[in-house]
């Protein structure tokens, strides 16, 4: 099987906030393809044009890019036009995902539960916003991942600076009411969704640094919580992604109150495959090694 894969490129790094990270996930995924025999080759579309994967007969391409320019649809419209087969989710759940305050919307027309927001610009009111959404508030880009930019408030006065910080990255800022709880991830590979995982940041901040390189952070899978709870919440994961259109493999990011509320945060369509990624860390209580992960979500390439 592995044979019929023909000629793969591995799409890493791109021009995103994020190209760190993807440079990190796509050496690690091109290194257990090529390791199992797939004719994989690293493609960086921030150094090479992407139409040259058509001129150079690729005919597969494993997303390994994240944020904007390769988790937003743009990249999935080139591989569309260009006929080439791809990882992941298409092109319009792609768009909708990466955007935080479209996923909501439709999250909520659709009656599943996530907290409460508010767009922020210059002119907000910023204590008619911590009035609205109470304190803590946290406020990111709209179309950023990985926590870039953002911002846990614990007073208004610190609204105005976290907005600016996140306006470098983004002429969309959201601000979201705090969840108090237990904070959750929930991966899936195609229909199955994988066992939860449990985070434990310090001090609850699960930004950037404590994501990708930090150690402090603990992550329990299995996550610990009643089986029925558990498969409840997969459920419900597996239910957000199918109205916004995933497909493929992908992470839903959640939280859990003390009294069993569940709130839908975000919904990652390319996530991580670092050394500190959980698809991987669920893969595997699930039986799957990471070799066998990377197989599986290539196998599910595809148009359309």
């Amino acid at each position: 099987m592995k044979a019929d894969f023909g000629k793969v490129a591995v799409l890493m790094g791109g021009a995103s906030a994020e190209r760190e990270v993807s440079l990190m996930s796509g050496a690690a995924v091109l290194a257990t393809l090529q390791t199992a025999g797939v004719d994989a080759h690293a493609f960086d579309p921030a150094e090479v044009d992407l139409h040259r994967l058509k001129e150079e007969g690729y005919a597969r391409a494993f997303i390994a890019l994240h944020g904007r320019g390769g988790e937003d649809g743009t990249v999935q419209g080139m591989l569309e036009l260009m006929r080439i087969p791809y990882t992941g989710s298409g092109v319009m759940a792609s768009a909708i995902s990466m955007d935080k305050w479209r996923t909501k919307m439709i999250w909520a027309a659709c009656g599943l539960p996530t907290p409460r927001y508010a767009i922020l610009t210059a002119d907000s009111d910023w204590n008619a916003v911590v009035a609205d959404l109470g304190l803590p508030i946290f406020v990111k880009p709209v179309h950023e991942g990985s926590s870039m930019g953002a911002t846990k408030v614990t007073e208004a006065s610190q609204l105005a600076e976290a907005w600016a910080l996140a306006a470098r990255y983004d002429d969309l800022v959201i601000a979201e009411e705090f969840i108090q709880g237990m904070e959750l991830t929930a991966p899936f590979l195609g229909d199955q969704a994988l066992p939860l995982i449990r985070i434990e940041a310090p001090d609850g901040n699960y930004d950037y640094q404590h994501k990708y390189f930090s150690d402090d952070t603990q992550y329990h899978c299995p996550c610990g919580l009643d089986p029925a709870l558990e498969q409840k919440l997969q459920a419900l994961v597996m239910q957000s992604a199918r109205v916004l259109g995933c497909r493929g493999w992908g992470r839903g990011d959640l939280m859990l109150t003390p009294d069993g509320r569940p709130y839908l945060l975000e919904m990652n369509t390319s996530p991580g495959m670092t050394g500190h990624s959980l698809v991987p860390m669920a893969a595997r209580v699930a039986g799957l090694d990471f070799q066998a992960l990377c197989l599986a979500i290539l196998e599910d390439a595809r148009l359309g």
